[in-house]
């Protein structure tokens, strides 16, 4: 026998209908909830940036444990006036962070004729804070100079970090790739403080004397990345790399 579905399709309709008003309130609710979570965390967060503003700007330890904080929740206080917002506007760090992006490619640029456009990272440090004012109190990091050369990155002119091993990174300001090979090279003349030699390469990497010469005179001769000394009073033939070597500003 054939029954009727009028009236319960009818109180189906009903029930599917009520939930999903009470489903669309709890959603409402729980938007409400949060919205009012975020402001009263934004108010706190701004008030600490407030307050602790000086520290933040002069105390490399604090800035870089307050940037930590903000980036395990997806904020980021340096990112510049246009990414920043209002923290660049609250902390004054997003002009900072750019003055100091162009204080790094004034010292890339101007030391790329004798080091190739690849400095190391300490020297590059030293030289940046040798620029700045003193009596502003604010110490530079390599943390603070590797995250504003990230920001130089969009122009396209190369400024990349690189770690050629050993702990040791270089600063690269110049359109090339460095391979395998020249990395190597670069952290050997680091710990030998800027020079290098084919004998090196052979007796503390295992190269063949073919691939040690190779790279060096691929540095010297196409990259530019290296100079010779002809008359080296030991080997003869030397190898002098300025990026990792120290130079008096």
């Amino acid at each position: 026998m054939h029954r009727g579905v009028g009236l319960a399709a009818f109180d189906k309709e009903q029930v599917s209908q009520r939930f999903a008003e009470l489903s669309s309130e709890l959603s409402k609710t729980q938007v409400d909830h949060l919205q009012s979570q975020l402001t009263q965390f934004r108010t706190a967060l701004l008030h600490f940036a407030a307050t602790h503003r000086d520290s933040i700007r002069r105390d490399p330890a604090f800035r870089h444990a307050f940037q930590r904080m903000c980036s395990s929740i997806g904020v980021d206080p340096l990112a510049g006036p246009r990414k920043g917002g209002w923290w660049a506007e609250m902390l004054g760090l997003g002009d900072w962070q750019y003055e100091l992006g162009v204080q790094i490619v004034d010292v890339c640029v101007s030391t790329r004729e004798r080091n190739g456009g690849v400095i190391e990272l300490g020297e590059l440090v030293r030289i940046v804070s040798g620029l700045r004012d003193p009596e502003n109190g604010v110490i530079i990091t390599e943390e603070d100079v590797v995250r504003s050369i990230k920001t130089l990155q969009p122009l396209g002119a190369g400024y990349e970090v690189l770690d050629v091993g050993g702990g040791k990174k270089m600063v690269r300001s110049v359109v090339k790739e460095l391979d395998a090979d020249q990395a190597v090279v670069l952290a050997e003349a680091q710990l030998a403080g800027g020079r290098i030699v084919e004998e090196i390469l052979e007796h503390r990497r295992g190269w063949t004397r073919d691939r040690a010469r190779a790279a060096l005179e691929n540095m010297l001769l196409r990259d530019g990345l290296c100079w010779l000394d002809s008359q080296d009073e030991h080997y003869g033939r030397a190898y002098w790399v300025p990026s990792v070597m120290r130079w008096d500003e």
